[in-house]
């Protein structure tokens, strides 16, 4: 017996009907609501919208089993209760104006989306009025009935998406759960510097543990946020962050950047605010990671809290169910805003690297281990041989009095065999007829350190780098300041002097182009079309010169010479892919400048080559007035500065 296809059905009209209230909220929660942090964020907004000083936030089970948010804000009549709980109702906006939006929330979705996949309780009290309490479970709402509270609000959502089990198998771990959600507590407690946050795991009941806790700061805008970020991203990122505060048109951005020698592997220290709302938005993510577009590798990703203030109306927040997401009327604006006050900040920063570079390095050096941990030391008692005995007589013996023209004896015999070789700079050197920057042509072994006699002016120690000592391994200068030590990698940091001599004149005579004799013409679609030529303006900064040629296709006419030889097909398809990830392309800058880096290092003292004092000291003096030189063309440290009472900590003599 033959089966029908189960492809064709009857052709028969759809009946439309109207939805319930319950499904209706229980759709609408799939939106609004999509794990227990969307409920946090959500609660938590209300909330700091209340005019709250202080939240507590307790969760159990990763806040599956209960989410329980208390505030100290305004607070709810007793009337109000049962309309905050209806569909659209809300004390923010009277929707006359849906631009003009100055609180977190606006849509009067959460609470009752939240009543209608959990069992939710709310406590309130407002100034002069009783207080009261309402609950609601799977969408039916009980009776408003007196309450005992203080002032303010208290909200308990217990066994969220029980009226949907089928959202329950979408969760993930409790511990996953609860990390996202100390991620939105975190955002907010960011966003709001003076209000203060406590985040508690009461799972398995008793008072619990807290897992996150800020409180309120004190201070004018930049100290409270410094001390909020402080406690929030570690002390590291305090001291590593750069001061912003720029202003374009009506739009302000304020905030902290790290520096580029902090940096992370990936992009997990970025947060952006907008009007202190969090978002997650890709614009000002590709605006970020421009900026530091010349000073990190594709593999490391910038650390910043940046925070844009504008007039309401210049951006819409209501474009993302979550409001995670927002719309600039002017999205050049506010990108332009964070690339260039992000790059003039780095400049000032100028040789500056980060002390987390210190850090690392102090970590690395491990004294010997002491007391009970220590390995017995076996002391042998054998019979130096003839050698050894030698060898450890001339060190203890004085210098020979018989004149320059005898063999040293003592330690300058010691040092010349071993790495305490003193040179006097204004003798010839064997060194000095070999070519300069060749790495194979200095007699000395690996282990050699050569210290330069340098003249003995107490001014040099003074400037930020200090005043060159000596120079290990032929590639590392060591150089003293008051109040400690640097060490630089001699090639690393040349490498960046050049790199930036390099991009200034290119930047002053601009890129050469060369002209195809016969022009280069591409099939594109339509759409492929019009997004390259809508960055034509900018591709031909670089030398890279493309105009329309009819239809869907162009012509490409110019190439950057820098390049040579362009497979200019591919190099146009490349753009048009990093333009459908990033929205921008900086692909021929890269490409560019990675040359020029290339130049660069090859145009750079070489390591193993010998330095003279006056030589390592201009290269600290020009290390000094050059922006970027705390980090070499790849992102690493150019240098490590090194504090007096961190080394004698190492010594235990502090």
């Amino acid at each position: 017996m033959a089966q029908a296809d189960p492809k064709i059905r009857e052709k028969t009209s759809p009946v439309i009907r109207q939805l319930d209230d319950s499904a209706i909220n229980r759709i609408a929660a799939g939106e609004v609501v999509e794990r227990p942090a969307s409920a946090v964020k959500e609660l938590v907004e209300n909330a700091v919208d209340a005019g709250a000083t202080r939240i507590s936030i307790d969760i159990a089970d990763g806040g599956k089993t209960l989410i329980r948010v208390v505030d100290d804000g305004c607070g709810m009549r007793p009337d109000d209760l049962p309309l905050a709980l209806s569909r659209h109702a809300t004390s923010k906006i009277d929707g006359s104006d849906l631009l003009n939006i100055h609180t977190f929330g606006f849509r009067g979705e959460a609470l009752p989306s939240l009543g209608a996949v959990g069992r939710l309780s709310i406590k309130s009290r407002a100034a002069g009025h009783d207080a009261a309490q309402i609950d609601v479970s799977g969408g039916q709402m009980s009776a408003v009935k007196p309450a005992a509270i203080r002032q303010g609000t208290v909200i308990e959502l217990r066994d969220l998406f029980f009226a949907t089990p089928a959202r329950l198998k979408f969760m993930r771990s409790d511990r996953a759960e609860s990390q996202a959600i100390g991620d939105v507590v975190k955002r907010l407690a960011m966003a709001e510097p003076s209000i203060g946050f406590t985040l508690r795991d009461v799972s398995g009941g008793g008072e619990g543990r807290v897992t996150f806790r800020a409180d309120p700061m004190n201070g004018d805008l930049f100290d409270a946020l410094h001390g909020r970020l402080a406690s929030i991203l570690g002390r590291d990122f305090a001291e590593n962050a750069l001061r912003i505060d720029a202003q374009r048109e009506d739009v302000r951005l304020y905030g902290y950047a790290a520096l580029p020698t902090y940096s992370r592997g990936a992009a997990v220290a970025q947060y952006l605010f907008v009007n202190t709302r969090p978002v997650k938005d890709k614009m000002l993510t590709g605006a970020l990671r421009a900026a530091y577009f010349d000073f990190l590798s594709r593999d490391r990703h910038p650390a910043a809290a940046l925070f844009i203030d504008c007039d309401p109306t210049f951006v819409d927040v209501n474009v993302h169910p979550a409001k995670s997401e927002v719309r600039f009327r002017d999205p050049g604006i506010a990108r332009g805003l964070i690339v260039s006050s992000l790059r003039h900040a780095l400049a000032e920063a100028g040789h500056r690297a980060s002390s987390t570079v210190a850090g690392a390095t102090l970590g690395a050096m491990r004294p010997e281990p002491t007391g009970q941990e220590a390995t017995p030391r076996i002391y042998q008692m054998d019979r130096p041989s003839a050698a050894s005995r030698n060898m450890s007589y001339a060190a203890q013996a004085p210098f020979s009095e018989h004149g320059l023209d005898s063999a040293p004896s003592g330690f300058a015999e010691l040092g010349a065999s071993y790495s305490g070789r003193v040179i006097d700079p204004s003798a010839p050197s064997q060194h000095d007829s070999h070519t300069a920057g060749s790495p194979t042509s200095y007699g000395p072994t690996a282990n050699d350190a050569r210290v330069s006699d340098l003249p003995a002016d107490p001014q040099p120690e003074a400037l930020p780098l200090g005043a060159a000592r000596g120079q290990v391994h032929e590639n590392y200068i060591i150089a003293q300041t008051q109040d400690g030590m640097v060490i630089v990698d001699q090639h690393a940091a040349h490498e960046r002097l050049v790199y930036e001599k390099l991009k200034r004149q290119m930047a002053e005579t601009g890129v050469a182009a060369q002209a195809l004799l016969i022009p280069e013409i591409i099939e594109l679609s339509e759409n492929d079309c019009a997004r390259i030529l809508a960055v034509a303006e900018q591709l031909n900064q670089f030398g890279l010169g493309i105009e329309a040629f009819g239809g869907g296709a162009i012509a490409v006419r110019e190439t950057p010479a820098i390049l040579g030889t362009v497979n200019a097909e591919a190099l146009v398809k490349d753009i048009l892919d990093e333009l459908d990830d990033q929205g921008e392309t900086h692909l021929v800058q890269a490409k560019i400048e990675a040359i020029l880096s290339r130049v660069a290092c090859h145009g750079s003292i070489r390591s193993g080559r010998w330095m003279r004092g006056e030589e390592m000291n201009a290269l600290l003096r020009e290390m000094e007035a050059t922006p970027h030189s705390g980090q070499c063309n790849h992102g690493r440290p150019t240098y490590v500065e090194l504090k007096l009472s961190d080394i004698e900590r190492l010594f235990g003599r502090s």
